[in-house]
């Protein structure tokens, strides 16, 4: 007769809990963005699980470590958004430029 192999958590029940009153928060309307939470209201499902995760690794909870695989993408992302937002600038600039040009 084979053994059943003891599962172990990822995460404890408390961090289970910050995540469920995140979640709770998000629903009713009144889950930040923010330190200070001064970015608005919270509305996607995933960002709500996030904040909770974090709110359980600031209490001292057993909540895995954040993936570093993300970050890297993130600021790649980041990167091409920059380059893109200065190429817009430009040609507003120079639009503006030509159409003070008629004016005169």
């Amino acid at each position: 007769m084979a053994t059943k192999k003891k599962s172990t958590r990822k995460t404890s029940k408390a961090a289970s809990k910050r995540v469920g009153s995140a979640m709770k928060r998000r629903k009713k309307g009144t889950l930040k963005r923010g330190k200070s939470g001064r970015g608005g209201k919270v509305t996607s499902r995933k960002q709500a699980i996030a904040i909770g995760l974090s709110e359980a690794r600031k209490k001292g909870a057993k909540v895995p470590r954040k993936r570093s695989s993300s970050k890297r993408s993130s600021s790649k992302r980041s990167s091409s958004k920059r380059s893109s937002s200065k190429r817009s600038s430009s040609k507003r600039s120079s639009s503006k430029r030509s159409s003070r040009k008629r004016s005169s």
